[in-house]
């Protein structure tokens, strides 16, 4: 028997809910994205090159972030996709990891050949571009950052901006000190510690997006606590077969298999088991099984497998 199908607010997807900023979100990096490469190519400088190349993954992140949002949104209504297309939300959150990753690797690589070749850039184009990329990322951080609390996929768009501030701020230093000192080397000793601020995030995403696709158990939940919780339900004498998982960001389930008291009564149990799961534990879809084991006469003892 099963009981806990209660989707409620579960159907609305966090990224869907915040479909709307995304566009917002692409639409101006991807503006000011060309802006910035031509300064870049014009100036000559690996900082901006590189927060350009930065910028491109954020446009690139956040079109496949709402390409995974449509894609689930149709999906949900397919008979032979029972759970729709969630987890290509968190699969577009680990191809995000893996840009970043990308992009990081490029700027160390390119700023160990400017230590023994470093060139002359104008610092004051240098810092004008960098101070509009600044005030771009700013408005995309604003528009992503409620939305990066619910759901992976808008954290990955949410993290690469992140990144990408930092990055606009980065180069504003450089142009600073180069147009006070003249140091070019600057330039790229910037480019580094952007990069090396960004790999620990992303590092964190990836990990985060592997945990849901192997199904692991939500970080933030005990396993054994929720045991526990549902063996306290009245009725219910044992709990096994207990799974958590999280099927997309802030949806997490459960399934369980609860063996009952000679006395239990059925409704009871699964309405009392379900709000355990939805009040403690923020539960809202759990499939459990019911197994009278005290019918015949037998013992209610636990199971031991």
């Amino acid at each position: 028997m099963g009981a806990g199908h209660d989707h409620g607010g579960q159907a609305m997807r966090a990224g869907e809910r915040h479909r709307s900023r995304l566009w917002w979100a692409a639409g101006l990096l991807a503006a000011f994205m060309l802006v910035e490469a031509v300064a870049a190519i014009m100036t000559g400088s690996l900082a901006l090159l590189s927060d350009a190349g930065h910028m491109f993954t954020d446009v690139l992140g956040i079109a496949m972030a709402l390409a995974a949002i449509h894609a689930a949104g149709r999906a949900a209504t397919d008979s032979q996709r029972t759970f729709g297309l969630y987890r290509l939300e968190v699969l577009a959150a680990l191809a995000n990891a893996v840009l970043l990753t990308g992009v990081a690797i490029y700027v160390l690589i390119e700023a160990v050949q400017r230590f023994t070749d470093p060139q002359d850039v104008p610092a004051g184009s240098m810092l004008l571009v960098a101070a509009g990329g600044l005030v771009i990322n700013l408005i995309a951080f604003a528009l992503l950052r409620s939305g990066a609390q619910e759901s992976l996929n808008v954290r990955g768009a949410y993290l690469e901006v992140v990144g990408d501030l930092l990055g606009s701020v980065g180069v504003i230093v450089a142009a600073g000190i180069i147009a006070l000192t003249g140091w070019s080397y600057a330039d790229p000793i910037v480019a580094v510690v952007v990069a090396l601020m960004i790999l620990p995030r992303t590092f964190a995403l990836g990990r985060s997006a592997v945990r849901i696709l192997v199904q692991a158990a939500p970080e933030h939940l005990d396993i054994t606590v929720v045991r526990d919780r549902l063996a306290a339900v009245p009725g219910v004498c044992d709990v096994h077969d207990l799974h958590v998982w999280t099927l997309t960001s802030g949806m997490d389930v459960a399934s369980a298999h609860l063996s009952l008291e000679t006395d239990a009564e059925l409704g009871k149990v699964l309405s009392s088991a379900r709000e355990a799961l939805h009040h403690d534990f923020h539960i809202d879809h759990a499939t459990l099984q019911v197994e009278p084991v005290g019918a015949g006469g037998r013992e209610c003892t636990p199971v031991g497998w």
